[in-house]
Order: structure tokens, then C-alpha cells, then sequence
């Protein structure tokens, strides 16, 4: 029996077939790919990657492997142990290539010498306690319930409040480091928690607004500031913490008693800070493209949790700058490493008339405070004072 050879139609078909297949499949994967990007950028994570490694530790010194965080200069949060573990590290005593010996400054829980691995943070204090100031633990009724936060006060109140907004990932407490300075300006300090963050209570959909939903709960916080006295109050926000309080400044019914803004390495728009994650963790442009529009869609809802879509031109105060009333305080690092700083020199440049803009050269991500003290202090006091 004699086979025939396939037929150049026949082949062009498989080819046809064989073509469509794989682009089908190349979509699939993009696509479920993108919904997994979606997804991280709005779901609160439970616990943080431990990148660096406890090569040894003594009573007065601790020795990690050398990264980015690991090698800052400055006094610092050191979380060990799956988060059960927590110590403050101080200066850096030696370096080699392939360690780091820093002052080990205290443990407060967990077995540092049974662990492993661990974090860097900013946020030193675990509560207000650790300050010796006089403070109170109080609840915030806002749309979503009853929220956590701390009133520190001031020996002799003058009607000022300053309202402490921390960032994504993180709670309350990434704000005590302004105590200092803030109650030596006159300020009493309202630190706030807000939906998903962990203290407060969850939203609906467990899910961020990137600012969008959570000013909502500042707000609430705001409005007791006023209930209790409050005059003049300063916003202060830190990352993700700044794009919610930039909402509150713009959308609350209460703008009017507010008198300014300090932004710390905050998203002052998160399209070039969404498409600068993506770059540094390798995604492919075409998938963080999709996995924003399935965040700002209402479509995009079923597959990423959300229960409304997130208007990400609406947290875009580059191009919002005209509607800013208030002087704004920015301090941002240039090697951020997570927020760039673009967006807050455009919004500087497009208001010299309002915003005070200093920018830090080796700080990194909301660690300004423990990499430069002083000058962070100095750039909040002398700011205060001119706002006063």
C-alpha cells in the first residue's frame, strides 16, 4: 500500500492549529499570571520574606550575612524567627565580604541564638511605652469599626495634632519615631491603625485600596481630633501611608483644619512605583500592564477579591499637584529600593510653592529616620516651627 504525502493544505492547517494553541496557551499563562501579580500588590501579607542570614551572636554583637539593609548605617528593628523574635541592632562594628558585625542592642523576645534567619525593619519601638512619655490607648469608630491607636500628648496643649499614618506591611508603631520631635514642637500625636493592617478591623474584601479606602479610616481619625480638641492638625504618612493621607487632604469634609503634610518615601503616584516592583522582580511589562487594569477595573474584581476598583489616576498627585492647598514636608531616599523617588521630585517641581522637598542619598525605604536621626529630626522641627 502506497501512503500519500500530506497536502500543503493539510500541513498549513497544523500549522494554523499548532500556532493558535500556543498563543492560547502563551495568553493563559500571562493571564493567570497577571492575576497572581494583581492579587499580591492588594492582599495584605502575613508574613515578610527573611532574607538575611545570623551567621553568629554573642550577648553585645550580632553577625549577619551582608545585603543592602544588613550593611545601613544606623540603629534598626532585626524581626527573627518567623516574626516570634525581635531585637534591636545598632552600629556596624566590622565588615568582611561575606558578613556583618553590628552592636546588638537588646532582645526583647525569642531565642535569637536557636535562629537563623531574620529581617531588617524601621520601625525600632514596639510601643509608645519605650518612649517614657505619658500616653493613651484609644479606639476610632471608622466605616469598617472600632480601630486601635495611641494618643500621646503634649505637657501643654495648644489645639495642635499631629495625625502619624504608617505604610503598607507595617502598623502603628513605624510612627513612634516621630514622638520625639513632634511633642517637642507642641504637637499631640494621634498614631492610627487602619483596615487590613492587622490591629484594625478587616474591610469586606480583606484587601488594600492603596490609599483609595484607607483614608477613609484616617479620616474617621481625624474628625476624633477635632472632637478632642484639635485646632491644627499635620498629616504625616509613611509609604503607602503618604498616598492615603494625600486622599484625606483632598476628599475629607474636615480639609479645612488641616495645615499641612510631611510625606516619608511615600507613593506619590502608583504607576511609576507599580512598574519599578515589576522591573526589579523581573515581570514581564505585558503581565504588571494586565495585573493594574485588573486592579482599576470593576471586571477584575472576581479574580482579584476586590469588592470596587481602584482609581490609580486618582492617587496620582503628579498629575493632581494644582489641587494640593497645604505646605507639604517630602523626604525621600534616592535609593529608595521600593518607592522611587521620580515621582516625588516631579510633585516637588511642579509645587515649589508648597512642598519642601529633601532628599536623602543611603536611607532606603521608610529607614530615614534610623540611617540619619538628626537630620530627619531637623528637617520636622524647623519645618514645624516655620508651619507654626
Amino acid at each position: 500500500m502506497v501512503r500519500r504525502a500530506p497536502s500543503a493544505t493539510r500541513i498549513a492547517v497544523s500549522t494554523v492549529i499548532a500556532a493558535g494553541a500556543l498563543a492560547l496557551l502563551a495568553a493563559i499563562t500571562v493571564g493567570s499570571f497577571s492575576v497572581l501579580v494583581a492579587r499580591k500588590v492588594i492582599t495584605p501579607s502575613k508574613r515578610r520574606i527573611e532574607d538575611i542570614r545570623i551567621i553568629a551572636s554573642t550577648a553585645e554583637t550580632i553577625t549577619l550575612s551582608p545585603t543592602l539593609d544588613s550593611l545601613l548605617h544606623g540603629t534598626y528593628s532585626f524581626w527573627f524567627a518567623r516574626g516570634s523574635g525581635h531585637a534591636k541592632i545598632g552600629k556596624i562594628i566590622e565588615v568582611t565580604p561575606t558578613s556583618v558585625t553590628r552592636e546588638l542592642l537588646a532582645v526583647d523576645f525569642g531565642d535569637l541564638a536557636a535562629s537563623e534567619r531574620g529581617y531588617l525593619a524601621g520601625w525600632v519601638y514596639l510601643g509608645p511605652g519605650e518612649l517614657a512619655v505619658p500616653y493613651q490607648s484609644v479606639l476610632i469608630e471608622t466605616p469598617v469599626g472600632p480601630a486601635p491607636a495611641w494618643v500621646v500628648p503634649v505637657v501643654e496643649d495648644t489645639g495642635r495634632w499631629l495625625i502619624g499614618v504608617h505604610g503598607r506591611g507595617v502598623r502603628r508603631q513605624e510612627c513612634l519615631r516621630a514622638i520625639e520631635v513632634v511633642r517637642r514642637c507642641g504637637y499631640n500625636s494621634l498614631l492610627v491603625s487602619y483596615r487590613n493592617d492587622g490591629d484594625a478591623p478587616q474591610s469586606d474584601d480583606g484587601r488594600y485600596g492603596l490609599g483609595s479606602t484607607e483614608w477613609n479610616d484616617v479620616d474617621a481619625a481625624l474628625s476624633y481630633a477635632i472632637e478632642h480638641g484639635a485646632t491644627e492638625v499635620v498629616l504625616m504618612g509613611w509609604s503607602m501611608g503618604g498616598a492615603t493621607i494625600l486622599q484625606v487632604a483632598t476628599r475629607s469634609a474636615n480639609a479645612g483644619v488641616i495645615r499641612g503634610l510631611i510625606l516619608e518615601s511615600p507613593v506619590v503616584a502608583w504607576g511609576p512605583t507599580l512598574n519599578y516592583q515589576a522591573e526589579m522582580m523581573r515581570i514581564p511589562k505585558p503581565v504588571s500592564t494586565i495585573a493594574a487594569g485588573l486592579i482599576g477595573a470593576t471586571w477584575g474584581g472576581p479574580l482579584t477579591g476586590q469588592h470596587a476598583p481602584i482609581a490609580l489616576d486618582r492617587l496620582d498627585f503628579v498629575t493632581r499637584a494644582g489641587e494640593l492647598t497645604v505646605p507639604i514636608l517630602l523626604l525621600h531616599s534616592a535609593d529608595d529600593g521600593y518607592v522611587p523617588p521620580e515621582a516625588s521630585r516631579a510633585l516637588a517641581a511642579a509645587r515649589p510653592d508648597l512642598v519642601t522637598y529633601d532628599e536623602f542619598t543611603v536611607a532606603r525605604h521608610t529607614k530615614l529616620w534610623n540611617y540619619d536621626p538628626e537630620r530627619w529630626n531637623n528637617d520636622i522641627g524647623s519645618w514645624l516651627s516655620r508651619l507654626t
